[in-house]
């Protein structure tokens, strides 16, 4: 039988993102818009 080779995780740590981080994804969502034409699509990030 085959012998599996794992490590143990010795603690799992959560990673919490800052609220800064979490503003900056949430505006850059807001501002990216996606067209399509045809079998193109166009990324535009207005600000």
């Amino acid at each position: 039988m085959a012998k599996l080779y794992t490590k143990k995780k010795s603690e799992v740590q959560d990673l919490l993102p800052s609220k800064t981080t979490v503003n900056f994804i949430l505006s850059y969502s807001k501002a990216l818009k996606m067209v399509k034409v045809g079998r193109l699509t166009f990324e535009n990030l207005s600000n």
